[in-house]
């Protein structure tokens, strides 16, 4: 829908307009067309419009003449009354504008003289305020400068004030004038002269200093007559400069009056001046005393006379207010300095020097009532000094727990020397069965001492002096065609070339029974008696170990001239007996005249046995059975092993007894029994215990790059901690009476040393461990060594690993006993072995020259069994710790024998140390497929053979 257009907008022009469609065509005609007759045509045309236009006007008009006559008469009339309007207001204008009569200037010239008039009545009104402002000021000021002049400096100081009220006040007309800024200067500066000259005057009445303190009642103004009370000179002080002295003064009495008296022994002096007046000067003198004086009780009288002597001559001057804050300002610091200046600094570190502390410290109580609650009046309740004293047992107590701890620390940080290291002798008692002398024997035999034959030899103690009892199976003496009859040692009797006993431990492999046989003791030397030479023994570590009689025969000690140098005690010979003949043990080559490359080792000499012959008996020679031997009451056999210690050990033994004792003499004295709210001496006590704790944490830390770069640290502080360990267990066993409160920490601290001591024995051999396995990791199992390149990758590795044994054995023979140092010694053998035996077992294919070569590599960790010997003319007895020595043996002579060679020691039973499937598989990577190793295989497949009875 269309919209409507608005009434009052223009409309479209006619298209039909005359004048429009005239000037279109000359608009559309061109040059050539224009001419006179066309222009005489749109002339033409333009008059008849016009014509036609006027024509209709006159008819429209004529149609409605009245209407016309009417709008023309109103027209006219309106036309008039305009013009009349226009001459009323130009007369109206005239009047109103006109500069000489009209209104408006008129009313402006009337209101210019009003607010002149005013203006100068506003200006008069403030100039005579600013006038009497001035006057006043003028008048003030006079009277200020005539005060401060004469020196009446109270007066001056309040009409200084008024002065400074009246110039804060004055008109807004003269705060930014000259002369009030003129006035402000003078006043300014006659207000320092007072307050300097109040200043003077209570720097003169108020000295204080290390050397004296003086307080004048009354004092004169310099360069004045007039004399003013200390107080008025107090008073008259703005309140700032007055908190700004109160502060100077607190600090010159902690410093002078407090701290000085109590840090170094004085004399005080006390003299009064007086005139007709009264007292001029009050003085307090202070002298340095001689430095022997040694009762620190006499320093808090000197303090109290000090602070008598401020309370009645210098604190009253000053107002109430400001009186009480200074005081009770004073009474922490006093406090704080009584405590810092004479008792923590002189709080004893011996019980002999306590009962003098003690009444030291109830003198303090005392001083902290007179001087504290009584002068300074400090009535909050705090009684800091009281409930120190109240705990000074306690805060005696735990600064000895900081000096033995401190002490602890010392000997934790401080490194080992070599030259205090010394060698700890522990005795190890075992039992020795003396069998009944047979009557088919005439040949005299060696005692029997409990052993384990292996291999041809006595079967040594595994590890950590526990012993390895014997698994007797049947399946094993069946394999080794034993009789069924023989008679065999019990465990009671059994024991090893050690000596030890306790904690016996299963073996991990079944040991085969023992067939016994005849067998002659070589000839025995005559017993030579020889005096025991008494060696200092400030520890009682040899307490325990006593002498053998005379009639003990000594065994030779060539084998055992070695880094221990140890004092074994030899058992004595008896009647001839009938010594049971060794049993091989597993992996034992039977037949060594079939295979005569293959390991056969012989007994070592046992310290704690006459050794057994080298010559194995042969095994085709059986004995009949013979009755078991009545049985004989078992006999003790000591012996005695060393281990190094560094010497810091005595160091924190020697602490730990000194603690106790002390902890014990304090609980006895029974000094403290009103100053400690617990039991005294407990504190004390409970450091030991502590200063074992703060040496195993600190030791590892403070020598930690030492013991992860050295072999032999870690041993050592393993042997420090396990000395430290079984002295604690004598010491807990002497502790009685108040000592024994610290009984079940020492007895906790004994045990966490004993697992530190496993710990970090255990950790050192782990750590060996981790070594040589890393550097056979660089073998990489061993595959390809057919090519020279891997082969001196492994053959180095090989000789790496050592290389790395042989150098570690002569650092823990050095440190460790002999029973750790085989067990540590063997534990990493058995590791490098292991190694070795798995991934050369795992190889699923051998070519010749591989099986040479791996032979050869074999061969180089065969030389290890020299460290496990103690005399060239015995044989190693290196199968004892390595339990994977014998299996390890064979396989270099498996690597290298016929399939027939195999097959023959399998029939034999030498092979048992290696599982049915090891062999099966060796024999499958060694050998080609031929029916012969198919054979074979069928054969080994059947399981090892089982030998009849």
């Amino acid at each position: 829908m269309a919209c409507p257009i608005p009434s009052h907008l223009p409309r479209k022009k006619d298209a039909r307009d005359v004048s429009t469609q005239i000037l279109t065509k000359i608009s559309e005609t061109t040059l050539k067309e224009l001419n006179a007759k066309s222009a005489s045509s749109w002339v033409s045309e333009l008059d008849d419009t016009i014509a036609l236009t006027k024509s209709r006007i006159h008819e429209r008009i004529s149609s409605n003449l009245p209407g016309f006559e009417r709008q023309c008469t109103t027209a006219v009339s309106v036309q008039e009354r305009l013009q009349s309007l226009s001459r009323n207001v130009d007369a109206l204008s005239e009047g109103v504008s006109n500069p000489e009569s009209g209104l408006v200037p008129s009313l402006l010239s009337v209101l210019t003289s009003h607010s002149t008039l005013t203006q100068e009545t506003a200006d008069a009104r403030a100039r005579h305020d600013a006038l009497s402002h001035l006057l006043q000021c003028r008048n003030e000021l006079k009277r200020l400068t005539r005060l401060v002049e004469e020196g009446e400096l109270p007066d001056a100081t309040k009409f200084g004030a008024s002065l400074d009220g009246t110039i804060i006040s004055a008109p807004a007309s003269l705060q930014s004038s000259e002369v009030m800024s003129d006035l402000m200067r003078r006043c300014t500066a006659l207000r320092n002269r007072t307050e300097e000259q109040l200043m003077q005057a209570y720097s003169r009445s108020i000295v204080i200093s290390a050397s004296e303190i003086v307080v004048r009642p009354s004092v004169q103004v310099h360069q004045s007559s007039p004399t003013f009370p200390l107080s008025a000179i107090i008073v008259s002080m703005s309140p700032a400069a007055l908190q700004t002295h109160i502060t100077t003064l607190r600090r010159d009495i902690i410093a002078h009056c407090i701290d000085y008296v109590l840090k170094q022994p004085v004399t005080v002096s006390q003299s009064n001046s007086t005139d007709l007046s009264g007292p001029v000067e009050h003085k307090l003198s202070l002298y340095p005393a001689p430095p022997q004086e040694e009762d620190l009780a006499f320093r808090l009288e000197r303090l109290t006379t000090v602070m008598t002597f401020l309370a009645e001559h210098l604190f009253p001057h000053f107002p109430v207010a400001e009186r009480r804050s200074l005081t009770l300002s004073l009474s922490s610091p006093l406090r704080t300095a009584i405590l810092n200046h004479v008792l923590l600094p002189h709080l004893p570190s011996s019980l002999s020097r306590l009962p003098q502390f003690l009444r030291l410290a109830d003198r303090a109580v005392q001083a902290e009532d007179e001087v504290v609650i009584e002068l300074l009046g400090d009535k909050s309740g705090e009684r800091n000094i009281q409930v120190w004293v109240g705990g000074v047992g306690t805060h005696y107590e735990r600064k000895r727990r900081a000096e033995i701890l401190d002490k602890a620390r010392v000997i934790g940080v401080t490194p080992p020397d070599e030259r205090s290291a010394f060698r700890v002798e522990v005795p190890l008692v075992f039992e020795e069965i003396t069998h009944p002398e047979p009557v088919e024997s005439t040949h005299p035999g060696p005692p029997e001492s409990k052993s384990i034959p292996t291999n041809g030899h006595t079967k040594e103690i595994a590890t950590n002096g526990k012993t390895k009892e014997p698994v007797e199976t049947e399946e094993a003496e069946n394999a080794w065609d034993f009789e069924d009859d023989t008679p065999i040692q019990s465990e009671e009797s059994s024991t090893d070339g050690w000596g030890f006993e306790d904690d016996l431990e299963p073996e991990p492999e079944p040991a085969p029974t023992v067939e016994p046989t005849l067998q002659a003791s070589p000839e025995q030397p005559e017993p030579a008696e020889e005096p025991a030479a008494e060696e200092d023994d400030p520890w009682g570590w040899n307490d325990d170990s006593t002498a053998v009689n005379g009639s003990d025969e000594a065994i030779d000690e060539s084998a055992w001239d070695d880094a221990w140098d140890e004092k074994p005690v030899e058992p004595k010979l008896v009647a001839p007996t009938l010594a049971p003949a060794p049993k091989p043990a597993r992996g034992l080559q039977k037949f060594s005249k079939s295979t005569p490359a293959s390991p056969a080792l012989a007994p070592p000499k046992s310290p704690s046995a006459v050794p057994l012959p080298s010559t194995p008996q042969p095994t085709a020679a059986k004995s009949p059975p013979q009755p078991p031997p009545a049985p004989i009451a078992p006999k003790p056999i000591k012996v005695v092993e060393s281990f190094l210690v560094s010497g810091r050990t005595k160091d924190l033994l020697q602490l730990v007894e000194d603690v106790l004792r002390e902890g014990a003499e304090l609980v006895s004295s029974g000094i403290l029994s009103g100053y400690v709210s617990g039991t005294p001496g407990n504190t004390i006590m409970q450091a030991a215990p502590m200063a074992l704790e703060l040496y195993r944490a600190l030791v590892p830390i403070a020598n930690a790059a030492l013991l992860q770069q050295s072999a032999k640290e870690p041993m050592r502080f393993s042997n420090d901690c396990r000395f430290v360990g079984q002295e604690l267990e004598r010491i807990v066993a002497k502790l009685s009476g108040p000592k024994a409160a610290a009984r079940d920490r020492l007895e906790e601290g004994r045990e966490t040393l004993n697992l530190l001591a496993d710990s970090w024995f255990e950790d050192a051999i782990a750590r060996e461990e981790r070594l040589i396995e890393e550097a056979l990791d660089r073998a990489r199992r061993f595959i390809d060594t057919n090519h020279q390149e891997r082969y001196d990758e492994c053959e180095s590795a090989v000789n790496d690993v050592f290389q790395r044994i042989r150098r570690v054995a002569p650092q823990w023979e050095a440190v460790l006993a002999k029973s750790k140092y085989y067990d540590a010694l063997g534990a990493i053998v058995e590791t490098a072995l292991s190694r070795v035996l798995s991934e050369v077992l795992s190889l699923e294919d051998i070519t010749e020259v591989e099986s040479q070569r791996l032979s050869e590599l074999c061969r180089i960790l065969n030389a290890l069994e020299w460290l496990f010997v103690e005399d060239q003319e015995q044989p190693s007895f290196v199968a004892s710790y390595v339990p994977s020595w014998l299996k390890f043996s064979y396989l270099s002579e498996l690597l290298e024998a016929s399939i027939a060679d195999i097959s023959y020691l399998f029939e034999e039973g030498a092979l048992v140390d290696f599982e049915i499937e090891e062999l099966v598989k060796l024999v499958r990577a060694l050998f080609a497929d031929t029916p012969l190793r198919a054979n074979t295989i069928n054969k080994l497949l059947q399981g090892h053979p089982v030998r009849e009875s």
